[in-house]
């Protein structure tokens, strides 16, 4: 009924549960993260973006368009350790919770940028 209203529902602390989801799903990606011996090169881009979510979650609902750049950022920092992959998954679905980021540019026009 809640949702046919538009609004979203809360957990008995009068969080919304999207913000919960997201704060378990980057506190557990940063945990795996922290146990891996620091060999890949792109480490500290994972590291500062998943404290860029957690912080995000933590002030309430966060900004879509922020969430996704940073959701990004982080795949592509550690997208090939096989270890992190159902961590990473499960960060990339509760930031999709929050919707789609807006799209930039025109709307309509083609790679080239004409319509």
């Amino acid at each position: 009924m809640l949702r046919s209203l538009g609004q979203k529902p809360v957990t008995g602390s009068g969080e919304d549960p999207r913000v919960a989801g997201l704060r378990s799903a980057v506190s557990r990606l940063r945990r795996e993260l922290a146990v891996l011996p620091p060999e890949f090169p792109d480490r500290s881009i994972a590291e500062d973006e998943l404290a860029a979510l957690a912080a995000m979650a933590v002030g309430g609902v966060p900004e879509v368009s922020r969430l996704h750049r940073s959701l990004l950022l982080v795949a592509g920092a550690i997208g090939s350790v096989s270890a992190l992959t159902t961590s990473l998954a499960d960060v990339r679905r509760a930031v999709e919770l929050f919707g789609e980021a807006p799209r930039s540019g025109r709307t309509g026009a083609g790679r080239d940028g004409r319509s």
